[in-house]
């Protein structure tokens, strides 16, 4: 599998895989895949990627930033999904750690996620890449009509933000 940076000419495909994850009702609040725009302006420009099975697309990582305070310039939140059909093959844990890569060289000290308790996967692979959990946000917003946990994790750079 090869990684790649995203292109706007991949959000067809990046799109669908995010519709799939919005559909297991446990990888995001959200209910609808925003417009491309919508998408660019939420995001980092210089952490996304794609990752590549052949010249398929299998799933995508993103970071958004946490606050638009300064003392906040170097944390991000991300985001990892992963197209159904490529679920449990190592996908997710090579695109968070070419994400984490690519924080550290743009200048990022800290990630964040917010994963639901049920997303196991996910879980998983944070933990295998050096993120802790921190807490559990209870009942912090309603999906469907129930009210969900979110965990959050963290993962700080021993690269970057080190002085």
């Amino acid at each position: 599998m090869k990684i790649r940076t995203m292109s706007p000419e991949d959000w067809p495909v990046v799109s669908r895989i995010y519709r799939e994850g919005i559909a297991t009702g446990f990888a995001t609040f959200e209910k609808e895949v925003p417009f491309y725009e919508n998408w660019d302006k939420a995001h980092l420009k210089d952490c996304r990627l794609v990752g590549l099975d052949a010249d398929n697309i299998t799933g995508w990582a993103a970071l958004s930033p946490v606050s638009s305070r300064c003392v906040y310039g170097g944390v991000a939140e991300v985001s990892v999904y992963i197209g159904k059909e490529h679920w449990g093959l190592g996908i997710g844990k090579k695109l968070l750690s070419s994400l984490i890569d690519a924080s550290e060289q743009a200048g990022y000290w800290t990630l964040q996620s917010g994963i639901f308790p049920e997303n196991k996967g996910s879980i998983k692979i944070h933990e295998q890449c050096g993120f802790r959990l921190i807490g559990c946000r209870e009942r912090v917003g309603k999906l469907d009509g129930v009210w969900k946990d979110n965990l959050i994790f963290e993962r700080r750079s021993s690269k970057v933000g080190i002085d």
